[in-house]
């Protein structure tokens, strides 16, 4: 019997076409002898729209972009707790796949509400999602857990309008030149800029806030950048390690998502005990976050040989240039392979979940 798969994409987050393009490509690695595929997509304003099953993989990302004169609720993904109408038990829904990235998706949102209806999803949960997604609390968890980092600052925006010459005096002091500014909760490289200077900087805080309440500014560290996918429940497993090369000065939206201008070198050229020592903090950090399904982990190599975690990205890109899937393939899982892996440890997530007593 098929698996009754939803796919949920979209979202409302600057992260909206990234979204769509990872959707894209799931339904084109798809085996849809095993799956029955309901598309699901939420709209930039925040509509869901369910569109009718796939009989074959997406032509392109527009075929994609659901009509929202036709929005769902949500609800009706659970004939469960909604078994009163027809549409409910039309609609349901045997497991989701949040191909959703950035704020309102990635964050711990839709997980908490699938959690509420009781509907298995892959990949982490709302705790992982929610300190994955907010870079100080992440790295925060990885100071706890004894993990190596590069040096950083945060601040909040009402901070930053009542002291900006104190808080540039206090990065320039703590971190120096040059410095990358981010948003706290965004991926993708979206409003992140490198800093070689007080004017730069300056810049790129009014850029960053565009995005977020909370920014967090982060040493440069001359390195080299490795990433490894890490994949499992409460036994992760670990890919290959890859590197990625950057033709630009950092590895930017442009470069992940329109014009693959980086070279991807997997596996990439370490020794074995630098591998060993990278795949046991990539789980650590895992497990840090209480991680369930999958992460991509990244690092910076140093000169002097010393691993440093940069982050863990609780829902990385399925998209032709990411990385993620090409770490499993070239590991030996294939593209259909990893989406059945992960389909399945959403299931087995799930099934550990309704042991837990709610009554005593």
């Amino acid at each position: 019997m098929k698996v009754k798969l939803g796919l949920l994409y979209g979202g409302k987050s600057a992260e909206h076409k990234v979204s769509l393009q990872t959707a894209l490509a799931v339904t084109k690695a798809l085996d849809l002898t095993k799956f029955e595929v309901h598309p699901i997509y939420i709209t930039d304003k925040g509509e869901w729209v369910r569109g009718p099953e796939l009989l074959e993989a997406a032509k392109d990302v527009q075929s994609l972009e659901l009509n929202a004169t036709q929005a769902v609720s949500p609800l009706s993904l659970n004939k469960e707790l909604f078994p009163t109408t027809t549409e409910a038990e039309d609609q349901s829904i045997d497991v989701v796949f949040p191909l959703l990235h950035g704020p309102n998706g990635e964050d711990g949102t839709v997980q908490g509400m699938l959690e509420l209806m009781n509907i298995p999803y892959v990949g982490n949960g709302v705790l992982s999602s929610a300190a994955g997604m907010d870079k100080v609390i992440m790295k925060n968890l990885f100071a706890q857990a004894g993990l190596k980092q590069a040096k950083y600052v945060s601040f909040i925006r009402s901070e930053w309008e009542k002291q900006k010459s104190e808080l540039y005096n206090a990065i320039e002091e703590t971190l120096g030149y040059p410095c990358f500014v981010k948003p706290a909760n965004l991926g993708s490289s979206v409003g992140i800029s490198k800093c070689e200077n007080r004017q730069e900087l300056e810049v790129a805080c009014v850029e960053a806030f565009q995005f977020d309440r909370k920014i967090i500014v982060e040493e440069g560290i001359i390195g080299r950048e490795i990433e490894i996918g890490v994949l499992g429940n409460d036994e992760p497993e670990c890919s290959v390690a890859g590197e990625i090369v950057p033709k630009k000065a950092f590895y930017d939206y442009k470069a992940k998502y329109e014009d693959g201008d980086t070279a991807l070198i997997i596996p990439a050229d370490l020794t074995n005990d630098q591998y060993e020592e990278m795949k046991e903090m990539a789980i650590r950090a895992f497990k840090a976050i209480d991680g369930a399904g999958l992460v991509r982990a990244d690092f910076f190599l140093t000169k002097e040989g010393d691993f440093l975690i940069n982050e863990v990205n609780t829902m990385p890109g399925f998209t032709p240039f990411s990385m993620f899937p090409l770490l499993w393939e070239h590991t030996g899982v294939t593209y259909p392979q990893l989406i059945e892996k992960l389909v399945k440890l959403a299931l087995e997530r799930h099934e550990q979940k309704q042991k837990i007593k709610h009554t005593f």
